[in-house]
């Protein structure tokens, strides 16, 4: 069984958490992931260690990070591979996959186009 974690950075605003979490629900609900998650690397809960836990309770035996990131920054290229690492030293039966951060996605050009003209229309 499959479940998807969307893994952000984290915000000591909570309603900033508290977006993410919600893009988590939708992005499960529309891609009809029943087992989905939203972990923070910092100053949210929970942790990516304490999603993927909760996922394994669930049955989940593969899992999927999406890196809730513009761009392949420090966070991805050192953190997120040390704690996927971490954490598979303890779960030895499951397998997890690292998602590409938004940059590069065709999508991310037509939504700040339609940022700039909401813009314009202000």
């Amino acid at each position: 069984m499959t479940g998807i974690v969307i893994f952000a950075h984290g915000s000591s605003v909570e309603t900033a958490n508290e977006a993410v979490r919600a893009v988590s629900r939708n992005v499960a609900a529309a891609g009809g992931f029943p087992l989905a998650s939203t972990a923070f690397l910092e100053m949210g809960k929970p942790d990516l260690p304490a999603a993927v836990e909760q996922l394994v309770a669930q049955g989940v035996n593969k899992i999927i990070v999406l890196p809730y990131f513009l761009t392949t920054g420090i966070h991805l290229k050192r953190d997120l591979p040390r704690i996927v690492g971490e954490i598979l030293e303890i779960q030895k039966d499951i397998a997890i996959e690292i998602a590409p951060p938004l940059d590069g996605h065709p999508a991310l050009e037509s939504i700040l186009l339609d940022r700039a003209k909401e813009a314009l229309r202000t």
